[in-house]
């Protein structure tokens, strides 16, 4: 019996493309993936639980832990830290589940150099100009924000190259359907399940 370890599959791209609505509409479905839970400094909110919501850290802790390189990225935002432990990540998948972490494109490049066996996928927007009218009809941002969004959203775009996979979101059902599908392929590729025999082969002799 071939036990296969679980991957960790990072879903990125430009801010306001609908990486959350698609991460959302992927998890409303009947999925065995794992959603990579965040750790943070802030305070834990009520009703919040931890190791469900976050993993709630002191400063000091959170600091510690990036000395040590166990985080696989990290950022700070208004003086709180946020990241993704190593060790829940590692462990999920030595378990056999696959993990799946949704993060802007900065983190999803910190990813892939402490965790390069990744698979990482590219959310596209179906056109610029589709992707103004989502960062416009938020209606939370004054027209300069915006425009530095998008200018930003360009140069994330040009980050492509980056990835193993690119999915367009004209549809949010068809995107998760695409994703699903690369799931399904990786875990067929011949690397992978040629590792597992060679394993099986090995513990035989």
């Amino acid at each position: 019996m071939i036990e296969e370890k679980g991957i960790l599959f990072i879903l990125s791209g430009p801010s306001g493309v609908g990486k959350g609505t698609v991460r959302k509409a992927l998890f409303s479905r009947d999925t065995d993936l794992k959603y990579s839970i965040s750790m943070t400094t802030r305070q834990q909110r009520p009703g919040e639980k931890d190791g469900v919501d976050y993993f709630y850290k002191t400063k000091e802790a959170f600091e510690a832990l990036i000395e040590q390189n166990q985080l696989l990225e990290y950022a700070k935002y208004v003086n709180n830290y946020y990241g993704t432990p190593r060790n829940y990540v590692e462990e999920t998948l030595a378990a056999g589940h696959d993990v799946f972490l949704e993060i802007e494109v900065q983190g999803a490049l910190q990813v892939k150099e402490n965790f390069p066996e990744g698979v990482f996928i590219f959310l596209f927007p179906p056109s610029l100009e589709e992707l103004k009218n989502r960062i416009v009809h938020r209606g939370t941002e004054s027209a300069e924000l915006v425009l530095n969004r998008l200018k930003e959203a360009r140069k994330e775009i040009e980050m492509m190259d980056a990835y193993d996979y690119v999915v367009v979101n004209d549809h949010v059902d068809l995107a998760v359907e695409k994703i699903q599908s690369i799931i399904q392929s990786e875990h067929l590729k011949r690397e992978r399940i040629a590792k597992q025999y060679k394993q099986l082969l090995e513990d035989e002799l």
